[in-house]
């Protein structure tokens, strides 16, 4: 943790650290503090070091490491432990449930700079973006709720993606029942919830985001249908910052739904960002498609769909997806 806490010092300090003023604050030696500076220089962060005045952090390389992200955290648990990798064959969703099965605590968050073998829902691949452009990470729940009440964990992530979406950008994506966000009709961000069980109780949680950042272009099969932060607003954004971000809103959500353990306090804040609320959309069911009109999700998660019958039905999302009438939103 030392080049963590190295790091969260100079990052808000107004001006220089001395050496002693971290060994104090730290509790280390100047040694554990000079190899925690010539660290930090490898990974790409510029640190000034003037005799007789300290260390001044002049500049932030855009990376998801340890460090970075663990200097950016706010909250109580949400990525309070992290494990970072510059790539990653398999996918933050299997790293992370490993290390759940190995005794993880809640909270523990997996990222990496690239992911190899993302998957979406019903087992869809997520195509590897290039180094330094999108996010992936996995976060580590550990709830006492029943296991019928888990889907709605992808909802919270929705809702906590977009709100650090909009501090980072100013840009407020729309969600996309259950688990996608978009920017101008395209996708810029997909959840992935996994469940582990013990007989009947939840052993554990993973709850997979990954999020386009900055990307400047796609492959051609996706270009009509995917974006990106920087696509959208002309300029890059910092991902840890990001990444902090929607782990602080999501612990927030999460401190709401345990009150109720339903969305009933969230249903009018996610209704809000719904893509095409109140307008028609597919639904795309194994008995058949049909069409109505989107009414907003239930307390449950599930979303309500009028009929042209009149008749409104809660739509599950383990059992069917809904399309916007017209393409993808």
């Amino acid at each position: 943790m030392t080049k963590t806490e190295i790091l969260s010092l100079l990052r808000h300090s107004r001006g220089y650290v001395s050496g002693q003023e971290i060994c104090g604050q730290l509790g280390v030696s100047r040694t554990a503090v000079w190899k925690g500076i010539n660290s930090l220089k490898e990974e790409g962060y510029q640190i000034e070091a003037v005799q007789n005045r300290g260390y001044r952090l002049e500049e932030i390389p855009d990376v998801l490491t340890e460090a970075e992200i663990g200097s950016l955290v706010t909250g109580e648990w949400a990525g309070r432990n992290v494990e970072a990798h510059p790539r990653i064959t398999y996918s933050t969703n299997l790293r992370a449930r490993q290390l759940a099965d190995a005794g993880a605590p809640h909270g523990t968050l997996v990222a990496a700079d690239v992911q190899e073998g993302g998957k979406g829902r019903r087992g869809r691949a997520w195509a590897a973006s290039p180094p330094g452009t999108s996010i992936a990470m996995s976060l580590i729940l550990r709830p006492r709720f029943t296991p019928v009440k888990a889907p709605m964990l992808t909802l919270l992530a929705a809702l906590a993606v977009r709100d650090g979406v909009e501090q980072v950008s100013g840009l407020r994506p729309a969600i996309k029942w259950p688990n996608d966000l978009a920017l101008n009709r395209k996708k810029i961000c997909g959840i992935l919830t996994e469940m582990i069980l013990e007989a009947e109780y939840i052993q554990y949680v993973v709850v997979g985001i990954g999020v386009n950042v900055n990307q400047t272009e796609f492959p051609e099969e996706l270009r009509e249908k995917a974006t990106s932060l920087r696509m959208e607003a002309g300029r890059n954004f910092h991902r840890a910052e990001l990444v902090a971000r929607s782990l602080a809103a999501f612990e927030h959500y999460y401190g709401i739904f345990l009150k109720t353990e339903d969305l009933s306090e969230l249903q009018e804040e996610y209704n809000r960002s719904l893509a095409g609320l109140g307008g028609p959309v597919r639904v795309l069911a194994p008995g058949g498609d049909w069409e109505g009109t989107s009414l907003g999700i239930h307390a449950d998660g599930s979303l309500l769909v009028r009929r042209p019958s009149g008749q409104v039905e809660a739509v599950d999302a383990g059992e069917v997806s809904v399309r916007g009438l017209y393409g993808y939103v």
